[in-house]
Order: structure tokens, then C-alpha cells, then sequence
């Protein structure tokens, strides 16, 4: 079986961080959509429909008689996979009005009646709908699974069910709170002593939380990401730091960033209004339908200390910012910005500064990786 994930026409509303990236490979909750769906089917293969130029990074291939193309926003649950399984050739599943999912020329409508699932077709519902998400996952991955044992040198406020902690996984003199959502700790992750611990969280594997934290949910921090200080309600791909001091809610951040020690950013507005922030789809800014919505980071990203970031604002991909003052709400891609001022970044400088990262943690773009970003270069 093929189960293809289909960026439905919804790729450019989870830009930056969909630039780089299928809609099925962002992270929400513990998981991916395509490690969701390789967890619920672990026989089938699981591929993209995605722009053209992710095509050779990411498996795409091309749909066959046994294809059950998907909507690649929903976050499935069991119920929806049993339907999306047992849909016949020629096949359209509808739900809440919308085509979900299809198999062949979706000829025969058939409705959704199972337990509703998780969808995204925004980019802020990343961070709005995580809690959902991480819930989901943690008793979906805990099944008929025993935990690590928790340190006595740990405090555990909530339930003990709701805390999992994987093989490798280090805790020590820290405060953990399940009351308002699960822990979960994946493989080799590490939370530094003195750190304080609200649900609903997701470490990754080989994540660590650094000491004296204040991590609050719904929060999810992406494998290889270290990040320390304040932190409300974000979620860190993957590989990315937030190593020092400074506060960072409802916010995205994607793929090897860096966020230098005490930047800040404003996740709401002085009014209590709604935030406006920028639409790739529109080419403009927007007024959203939320009054909470911070930093939107992507991939190979940096800012230096003490970066100031407003309501809203939307880093593209390789960009690096930098002094005193509010950046612009809007930076494009390959972009040096020192507050005031926005000059291009060199494709040459930027594939080497990513270089620099990526190999600290034995990485290096491939030749797949760099056409990504030459592409987005030429498209900004």
C-alpha cells in the first residue's frame, strides 16, 4: 500500500517552514505525519505530493492503482486510518465538506463518521493545536510500553501515566508537572537539574533542556535541539538551539537555527488584538484570526544577542539578524538584517555558514539540500 501525503494546495500557508519541506514532514505534537503514518502502517510505504523542487530530497513517487492519496493537514488517529485503509478504487473521503482523502479517480463520495482528527491549514495551528497533537502521540507511542523510572532526586507533580521516559533519557533535580498534559522524553534526551517542567512537552531524541529552565506547554522540542530559558507553547523541528536566557511563546521554529542569548519575542500584542503577520500566499502582510502568535523561524536561520522580535514576525530561511532594536516583521530569505537595514545574503556564504552548523552534529547539506535552497533564493 501507498499512502501518499498531499500538500493539498496548502504548501505556501506553512511557509518559511514549508519552504524547505512537505507539508507530512513538519512536526506537530511528538511526531511527523509521515512517522505518524509509519507507526499506524508500518508495511506501507509513505511518500509526498509536494512542490517540484522537494521532489528529489523527499520521497515522491508517482501514484499507482493501490495509491490512498491524503490530505497531508490532517493528523490522523486510528478511526482515520481504519476509513483511509478501507476506502474502495475510485473512492473520495469528505469530511467537514472538504476532501481528506481519495483512491483513484475519487469518483464516489463517502463521508467521514469516525472520531474527528486533528487538521492544520495554517501555520500558526502548529503551535495552537500541539497540545492535541502531542496527547495523541504519547498514547499512541506509550502503548503496551513500560517507562524508564524517574529519579528520586526529581519532584513529579500529576499523574505518573502521564510521564514516559525512554531508554537513555536523563532527568535529575528537576520538577515535572503532568497535571495539564503528558511528558514525554525520547532516546538519549537530557533535562539539566533545576529545571521546571509543565505538560503537555516533547522532548526528541537527543534533545536537551538546559539547567534552570522554565519550559510551560503545549511544548515540543525537535531531535538534537538544546534550549534553555523561557519557553511557552513552541515548537522547535528539529537540530535547532535556544541555549541561554530569554522568553520565546507560541512561536515555530524550523530546522538548524540559532537563537543568540536573551532574545525575546512578543507573542502578544499591547492592544490585545489580533496580530498581523506576513502571508506567503498573499505576498503581504496579513491580519490573522489570533491574538497570540510570536516568531515564525526558517531553517538555517540565526539572530545574535539580546535580538528583539515583535508580534508576528516571519524570518525566512538562511537569513541572519543581528544589533540592537526591532527587525522588520517580515525578513525574506538569504537576508542580513541589522535592524534596520536588509541586504542580501551570498548563496556561496550561506551554504557554508549551514555547513558550519551541520557539521558539529556530523551533518552537511547534500547536493539535493543546496538546489532546495538555490530555488528558494531565485523564487524570494
Amino acid at each position: 500500500m501507498n499512502i501518499i501525503l498531499d500538500d493539498s494546495n496548502l504548501h505556501e500557508a506553512f511557509a518559511p517552514h514549508s519552504l524547505t519541506r512537505p507539508i507530512g514532514d513538519l512536526r506537530v505534537g511528538i511526531l511527523t505525519n509521515k512517522e505518524r503514518w509509519s507507526h499506524y502502517l508500518p508495511e506501507a510505504i509513505i511518500s509526498f505530493k509536494t512542490k517540484d523542487y522537494l521532489s528529489k530530497q523527499f520521497d515522491c513517487i508517482d501514484p499507482t492503482k493501490e495509491s490512498i492519496i491524503v490530505n497531508a493537514g490532517i493528523i490522523p488517529n486510528s478511526e482515520f486510518v481504519a476509513t483511509i485503509i478501507n476506502l474502495n478504487e475510485d473512492e473520495a473521503l469528505y469530511f467537514k465538506k472538504g476532501k481528506v482523502a481519495h483512491k483513484g479517480k475519487a469518483t464516489v463520495k463517502v463521508n467521514y463518521c469516525g472520531e474527528e482528527p486533528i487538521c492544520i491549514s495554517k501555520r500558526w495551528h502548529i503551535f495552537q493545536k500541539n497540545k492535541e497533537a502531542i496527547q495523541q502521540d504519547f498514547e499512541l507511542l506509550i502503548k503496551e510500553r513500560v517507562s524508564k523510572k524517574l529519579s528520586s532526586t526529581n519532584t513529579l507533580l500529576g499523574p505518573k501515566n502521564n510521564l514516559f521516559i525512554e531508554e537513555g533519557a536523563v532527568v535529575e533535580a528537576c520538577i515535572l508537572n503532568t497535571n495539564e498534559g503528558p511528558i514525554y522524553l525520547g532516546r538519549n534526551s537530557i533535562i539539566m537539574e533545576g529545571s521546571l517542567v509543565r505538560g503537555a512537552l516533547a522532548l526528541g531524541n537527543n534533545a536537551t533542556i538546559k539547567m534552570g529552565a522554565k519550559i510551560y506547554g503545549a511544548t515540543t522540542i525537535g531531535p538534537h535541539c538544546k534550549v534553555g530559558g523561557e519557553i511557552n507553547n513552541v515548537v522547535f523541528q528539529g537540530f535547532s538551539n535556544k541555549g541561554h536566557d530569554g522568553f520565546l511563546g507560541n512561536s515555530i521554529i524550523g530546522e538548524w537555527c540559532n537563537l543568540g542569548a536573551d532574545t525575546n519575542t512578543s507573542n502578544l500584542k499591547n492592544n490585545y488584538g489580533h496580530v498581523d503577520t506576513f502571508c506567503y500566499e498573499e505576498n503581504k502582510m496579513v491580519k490573522t484570526d489570533t491574538s497570540f502568535l510570536g516568531l515564525s523561524m526558517g531553517d538555517h536561520s540565526k539572530c545574535g544577542i539580546n535580538t528583539m522580535f515583535n508580534t508576528g514576525t516571519v524570518i525566512g530561511v538562511s537569513c541572519n539578524i543581528f544589533n540592537a532594536g526591532f527587525p522588520p516583521k517580515h525578513i525574506p530569505s538569504f537576508s542580513w538584517c541589522n535592524s534596520s537595514t536588509i541586504v542580501p545574503y551570498k548563496f556561496e556564504k550561506a551554504v557554508e555558514y549551514a555547513n558550519n552548523m551541520m557539521e558539529r552534529r556530523g551533518r552537511s547539506l547534500n547536493k539535493n539540500e543546496e538546489l532546495i535552497l538555490k530555488h528558494i533564493l531565485q523564487s524570494k
